[in-house]
């Protein structure tokens, strides 16, 4: 059986920096480095931080929080079931923002894909996004050599 990891959590802010430190704590079963650990708390903190400013706008809900450890990798999902994204490619942009009078900065995305091996994002009107991240662990002693 492979191992993995359900985390639910209302959609506070305050739960954010709870919430990558339970999916960093769960990524040290593969051995990362401390650098694949600081990048994958920031990936999840820029996730669940997008859920809780953007999905339910002002309400509480809910984000779920999957992983699952392979044999080198951790494979992250996000999911929260609020407004959704009306274009992921335009979010995806660097800089993009819906809420610019928040000060946000619109990099969310950008320091994902820049963070993980791999980021899809899936969203749908008023159903929700869930945001699937990848990331390789590569083994310390492979390192060395």
């Amino acid at each position: 059986m492979k191992n993995f990891m359900k985390l639910e959590i209302p959609s506070k802010s305050q739960n954010e920096s709870f919430a990558r430190v339970v999916v960093a704590a769960f990524a040290s079963q593969l051995d990362p480095t401390l650098e694949e650990i600081s990048e994958i708390k920031t990936a999840v903190s820029e996730a669940v931080t997008n859920a809780v400013i953007h999905a339910y706008m002002d309400k509480a809900g809910l984000i779920v929080i999957k992983g699952v450890l392979l044999e080198d990798r951790i494979e992250i999902e996000i999911m929260d079931s609020g407004v959704g994204i009306e274009s992921v490619e335009k979010a995806r942009e660097p800089l993009y923002t819906t809420l610019p009078e928040m000060e946000r900065s619109g990099m969310g995305f950008t320091i994902m894909e820049k963070f993980m091996d791999k980021v899809e994002v899936l969203s749908e009107k008023n159903k929700g996004t869930t945001v699937k991240m990848v990331k390789i662990i590569h083994k310390k002693e492979n390192l060395r050599n």
